[in-house]
């Protein structure tokens, strides 16, 4: 199985900027990347703040970008993204009811896009209803590897500012992850930097964001000195089989400029 990923594209209609940053620049770069060297991914997952305030017109634009990809999307939600607005106009899997939430099986694995997105809230969760579909799916999936991606992480990854707006209740979330031996790893967006490690004995990795990074814990920041850190977007390349999962970082602009 081979996936793209991207994450936290935070896109608005119109010709706005969201701190410095173009967003339509930056993903019509990240498109034409996919387009021109992954033709071939089976799909491409994004993980959640889709765009930056949560409108109509920021979804019905995104949507005309994201139909330019020459592969089929997986969106998902994210702190800042609208549930009913997303549903309403981008293409989503058939899943939960309530939530963005819904599962992608194919002979290779299966692929369980996660909702915890906390309505009116940076900070996420993942209530009993999620659980038990997630469980639910766990289950159906028979042994075949899980690639399970999520927006909010579900433990500290030593992020000051970012680690306040982490899932609550995550120990329960990797307890239960954890019942299952065919998971075979968990993507995280949310945080806007790379990391990877194992929480609770399963791997993970973190993605940068399609528009700007959050800068490196050292020297220390907080949200009132906030500025992008100066490091250049990338998507993430996936494959996964049986035996391993491997994720390989793509930069597709540089920082200074919108577009390489």
């Amino acid at each position: 199985m081979k996936l793209v990923w991207m994450s936290d594209l935070h896109f608005v209609a119109g010709k706005e900027l969201v701190i410095g940053h173009d967003p339509r620049q930056r993903l019509e770069a990240a498109i034409k990347r996919i387009n021109d060297h992954h033709s071939d991914a089976d799909y491409c997952v994004i993980s959640g703040d889709l765009v930056n305030r949560g409108t109509k017109s920021d979804y019905e634009e995104l949507r005309l970008l994201l139909d330019q990809l020459m592969i089929p999307y997986l969106p998902m939600a994210g702190n800042h993204d609208n549930r009913s607005l997303l549903k309403s106009v981008l293409p989503i899997p058939e899943g939960m009811r309530e939530f963005v939430q819904y599962s992608v099986d194919s002979d290779q694995g299966l692929i369980l896009c996660l909702d915890s997105q906390k309505e009116g809230q940076d900070c996420g969760e993942f209530c009993r209803e999620r659980s038990a579909w997630l469980e639910q799916e766990l289950e159906r999936a028979s042994g075949k590897p899980a690639l399970v991606f999520i927006h909010h992480p579900p433990v500290a990854l030593g992020l000051p500012m970012q680690d306040q707006d982490r899932m609550e209740d995550g120990e329960a979330f990797l307890e239960l992850l954890n019942k299952y031996s065919n998971v075979a790893h968990l993507f995280i967006g949310h945080v806007h930097r790379p990391i990877a490690g194992q929480m609770a004995g399963i791997s993970f990795t973190t993605m940068r964001s399609v528009l700007y990074q959050a800068p490196a814990p050292v020297p220390v920041w907080d949200w009132g000195s906030f500025r992008p850190g100066q490091e250049a977007p990338a998507i993430g390349v996936v494959t996964a089989d049986e035996n391993s999962v491997i994720v390989q970082f793509e930069q597709f602009a540089d920082f200074e400029t919108e577009s390489t």
